[in-house]
């Protein structure tokens, strides 16, 4: 069915806006923006951007992992003319062109010795995607007998009696004629009567808003460009956001009714803050969440009410971050307030609400639940409701009536706990072993008595499982006939670091592989803004299990996985510590037989760059081979440049050097472009992209050509006569290799972008 358009040229409007993506960052990955975005042949390869995103981004909401936009040119002031243009921009410009040039010949000249190799991996790569991805749901939205969910770009919606066969196409991003954008949020209003979507190009950072009447025949009725999140407040009145310089302060009201109207609601007047939006599962209020990456603010827009100005919850208080939800005339506060206290679960006769934050906020999520009265909201007045275990991190939890579900982690391991509001009793319920990540569906009925979510890991597919408050048990839901993988072992190991820290690993192996030193290993690590090490599934890891690869997952300081203190042991004047916790995952690998230092590759991407490379200055000998995907490689001249439109916020995760030269010192004593240095490097493969705003071009090209020539410095030094690649070990000059993609950004690809990159 064809979407009708309600005003003549919308494509042509489409077409002439541009798309603002989730908050993705150089910092990984969200995810995903919402439970039920995700496209089934659109896929992010980079963190989750997985989850946080993009995407949900692990952090408070609101925040944003912030880009780096290296450009000169000032918002405002007049461009000069050739003759007086600043001779070090035309000179560095030039030297950037040259560069590029220079780099895509070699990639030309190379990437044909792999044409046999690709082509092999490509048809498995396809044959696994159509065995698993292509055969598993995206997530579902269920509003009473409506059910509405995303398929091949097109937005679906069925009845729950009447099985999916029959769904009606009420959105199709073919039909508007973006057939390379992809659906990244969707929200319905109270009375289904109006939908709002976001669409995201893969060469872009952002997104538009398309705002649709439904009915027989859905109409477009409103196109809103640069809008990054957006709720609704009323039936007919959505509030939203919109980026700018990849910044989010203003909040708009709009309204759909006679007298259609667009104000400005609110505006965020401090750079080190971003603005998003949130509705309480019981639809009561809208939250208006202003969060720095240590602080947050919340301002409540009473949804009965929703013209009328919001109030505050609690001022900002610098260290303090706190997220809002609500029951039965209770705020329920998952904040960082206060001391962690008994560190064991504490129940009240009041609990929890649901709270479905964005993957950034969730690294925040050891701290504790709090409740107040709606009139006395202030931190004074908030009361102990739920305190999570020693290094157990509240990961997310989903609201209802009479029930409430906490997923949480500890060392890596999933469980969820049951709290039941009638009999003030905790369940604890054991997830399978495999389980990495979850992804909950959405439930815009808090009044259900089943929670629906998806459990994956890098190997393991996702699978559909519910839990029934009724039943009081998990089920496992066979929705469609998916191979089940039996032949992969997992294995969780502790290793100990320098400070005596004991840092949680994830390996899946063949369970039939034989002799596993002998086997070649994949090592990934991230480690930076409070974010988990994306585990979501692939099937490049799955492929690699299935030809005898060993895949670690080191869960380092700086990451999210064992919540706020392990995110602030890694940061700032702590970074090291992220360093020694890799070096000591890696060698307690070496140490219990898996593979051996010549066997053994390190992947990371985007922010995980900082301790892959600083690694690979440090300790070369560990490793063979090195993969980055959009590196994150200078963080001192990245941090001493504050005409960056991020660089402000950036400096609570990696300090402030300009002002402090203590911190300078430190930043260069780990910054991997600072420190290369002629001696015996592991090969490398690099992919960068031209359109990344995140982590841009110039710096990457500049860290290339200084390792290379560190590289061969080295050979010179060491051999009169230079030996060619892999002939004699410890004299062969390494390949470093970069491969710089036209298309695709930072944050998201398509599946058959991404095809080509694996």
């Amino acid at each position: 069915m064809k979407v009708r358009m309600c005003c003549a040229g919308l494509r042509n409007l489409l077409q002439g806006l541009t798309f603002s993506a989730k908050y993705y960052s150089k910092h990984n990955p969200p995810q995903r923006v919402c439970p039920y975005s995700k496209i089934g042949l659109k896929k992010c390869h980079i963190l989750g951007c997985s989850k946080s995103t993009c995407t949900n981004r692990t952090a408070p909401p609101g925040s944003i992992l912030t880009c780096r936009f290296f450009s000169c040119k000032q918002e405002g002031t007049k461009v000069p003319s050739k003759r007086k243009q600043n001779t070090s921009i035309v000179t560095s410009d030039l030297l950037h062109k040259n560069l590029l040039k220079s780099e895509q010949k070699n990639w030309n000249n190379i990437s044909p010795t792999y044409k046999a190799m690709t082509k092999r991996i490509k048809e498995k790569l396809e044959e696994l995607h159509n065995m698993y991805t292509l055969n598993s749901r995206s997530p579902r939205m269920r509003f009473g007998e409506n059910v509405y969910f995303e398929e091949n770009g097109c937005i679906l919606l069925a009845k729950a009696d009447d099985g999916e066969g029959n769904a009606k196409i009420l959105f199709s991003v073919e039909d508007l004629g973006f057939s390379d954008a992809f659906i990244q949020r969707i929200r319905i209003s109270p009375d289904q009567r109006y939908m709002a979507i976001s669409l995201k190009s893969e060469n872009s950072e952002e997104a538009t808003c398309i705002v649709m009447k439904l009915g027989n025949l859905p109409v477009v009725e409103k196109v809103i460009p640069s809008a990054f999140s957006f709720e609704w407040a009323a039936n007919d009145v959505l509030y939203y956001t919109t980026q700018k310089n990849l910044k989010c302060q203003n909040v708009f009201m709009t309204t759909f009714t006679y007298q259609k109207h667009t104000k400005l609601v609110y505006t965020e007047q401090d750079a080190r803050f971003f603005v998003d939006l949130y509705c309480t599962k019981d639809r009561r209020f809208l939250t208006i969440n202003s969060n720095s990456k240590t602080t947050s603010e919340v301002w409540l827009v009473d949804c009965r009410h929703p013209f009328v100005s919001p109030a505050l919850v609690q001022a900002r208080t610098t260290g303090v971050i706190y997220h809002i939800e609500h029951r039965e005339d209770q705020l329920y506060i998952l904040t960082t307030y206060g001391e962690p206290a008994e560190y064991k679960a504490i129940l009240t006769d009041n609990y929890i609400h649901r709270i479905n934050l964005d993957a950034y906020c969730r690294s925040y999520r050891n701290s504790k639940l709090m409740k107040a009265p709606i009139g006395s909201s202030g931190k004074e007045n908030w009361q102990l409701v739920y305190a999570p275990e020693k290094k157990t991190k509240l990961v997310d939890f989903e609201m209802f009536s009479d029930d409430c579900i906490m997923f949480l982690k500890n060392a890596a391991h999933l469980y969820l706990n049951v709290i039941s509001f009638v009999s003030y009793s905790v369940q604890s319920i054991k997830l399978p072993t495999w389980a990495c990540e979850f992804e909950l569906e959405s439930h815009p009925e808090h009044t259900t008595s089943t929670c629906y979510f998806q459990l994956s890991s890098p190997v393991h597919p996702p699978k559909c499982f519910a839990y029934s408050f009724k039943e009081n048990n998990l089920i496992e839901q066979a929705v469609q006939e998916v191979p089940i993988i039996t032949n992969c072992h997992t294995t969780r190991l502790l290793a100990k670091s320098k400070d005596e820290t004991l840092v949680p690993i994830t390996v899946f192996h063949n369970k039939n592989s034989k002799e596993l030193h002998r086997r070649p290993l994949l090592v990934h690590v991230y480690g930076a803004y409070g974010i988990d090490l994306n585990m979501s599934f692939k099937e490049e890891k799955l492929m690699l299990i299935e030809e005898g690869w060993i895949l670690a997952y080191c869960h380092v300081r700086g990451g999210g996985e064992q919540g706020l203190s392990w995110h602030r042991d890694g940061c700032q004047q702590n970074k090291l510590k992220g360093l020694h916790d890799l070096r000591a995952c890696i060698m307690l690998l070496h140490q219990l037989g898996f593979s051996q230092p010549k066997r053994t590759a390190l992947a990371a991407a985007s922010a995980g760059g900082v301790l892959a490379g600083a690694l690979c200055n440090t300790d070369p000998a560990l490793i063979r081979a090195m993969v980055l995907q959009a590196p994150f490689v200078d963080v001192l001249n990245t941090m001493m440049k504050t005409h960056l439109p991020l660089t402000t916020e950036e400096q609570e995760e990696w300090g402030n050097p300009l002002e402090d030269e203590k911190c300078m010192k430190y930043i260069k004593s780990y910054c991997p472009y600072q420190n290369i240095k002629p001696q015996h490097y592991p090969s490398v493969f690099i992919t960068a992209y031209e359109n990344d705003e995140r982590v841009t071009l110039p710096g990457i090209l500049q860290y290339v050509q200084k390792l290379r020539k560190a590289a061969l410095d080295h050979a010179n030094r060491t051999s009169k006569k230079v030996i060619t690649s892999f002939i004699v070990p410890g004299n062969w000059i390494p390949n470093i290799i970069l491969d710089v993609q036209a298309n695709g950004s930072h944050c998201d690809s398509s599946w058959e972008h991404s095809l080509n990159e694996v």
